[in-house]
């Protein structure tokens, strides 16, 4: 377990994901693991969907298992590039699809696979219910993986699962929309994932980090909406580290420095650490 203050730099990669481009968005995607890695990150976090998109149709002919073809392109990204990621794609196990994050070592090693479970209704004609959870010891911490709607505020029971697992850094893949004629100005984007992410930062110490694709949804139930970025990252007390740009055109790779501590408590401690911070939930 760690047991020592852990600094390093994250690069969110907020990508362009084109539904059904396959090979277009690997690509963007490799180019954007380099990126990070020449400019200093240990770690990149790439988006959710990033190979077909979030409920695109082509899902269900270009979806591969893992190893396949998807993985297979991040890990070699990550090898050449000397950097962790962690990736969204869509994964092929029998006759069942999953939306699915990896984490990948510089090694280009799969150390970790989270399988979505908390599936909008609308999605779960396409996507399977996500079986498991678990966290891994890396060089960077213990990390855990959530996506999306994982981290909604009445779905935190993951994040809290992940977290007294021992995970000191919750990283999760995400696909943030809105309407066609959403105006940021009037409406800012992001109220709600500050809200869970602080949550569950402040109750346990971690560090948590949501990063989407930016650009318009041309397939699937939210056909016309638009993926706008806002990609966000909150530090063990609750506050805001860095977010990412607005909008459907705002690809960016934003810097995040990391710093990671010491759990407070573990096993049958935590409770009362969490009781004395004002949580009376299990």
């Amino acid at each position: 377990m760690q047991m020592m203050t852990t600094r390093y730099t994250l690069g969110m990669g907020q990508l362009l994901v084109e539904g059904g481009k396959l090979d277009a968005n690997l690509a963007r995607a490799a180019r954007m693991i380099r990126q990070a890695a020449d400019e200093g990150c240990s770690i990149v976090v790439l988006p959710e969907c990033l190979d077909v998109g979030w409920t695109h149709p082509s899902a269900r002919e270009l979806a591969a298992p893992i190893p396949g073809m998807q993985s297979d392109a991040l890990c070699q990204a990550a090898r050449q590039a000397r950097i962790h990621v962690v990736a969204g794609i869509t994964e092929r196990a029998g006759d069942r699809l999953y939306n699915t994050a990896l984490l990948i070592s510089p090694d280009g090693e799969v150390l970790l696979t989270h399988r979505k479970i908390n599936i909008l209704s609308i999605a779960q004609d396409l996507y399977a219910i996500g079986d498991r959870l678990s966290v891994v010891e890396t060089s960077l911490g213990i990390v855990g993986l959530t996506i999306c709607a994982d981290n909604f505020p009445n779905s935190l029971v993951f994040a809290h699962s992940l977290a007294r697992m021992g995970a000191r850094i919750l990283l999760s893949p995400s696909a943030w929309a809105v309407d066609a004629d959403h105006d940021n100005a009037k409406e800012p984007y992001g109220g709600m994932w500050r809200e869970a992410y602080s949550t569950i930062a402040t109750l346990y110490g971690v560090t948590v980090v949501g990063v989407s694709n930016v650009g318009w949804i041309t397939g699937g139930p939210w056909k016309g909406r638009k993926c706008i970025g806002c990609s966000l990252a909150v530090g063990p007390d609750g506050a805001v580290l860095a977010q990412g740009p607005y909008g459907e055109a705002a690809e960016a790779l934003v810097i995040v420095p990391i710093t990671l501590t010491p759990a407070e408590a573990k096993g049958t401690s935590i409770a009362g650490v969490l009781a004395r911070k004002g949580y009376e939930g299990p």
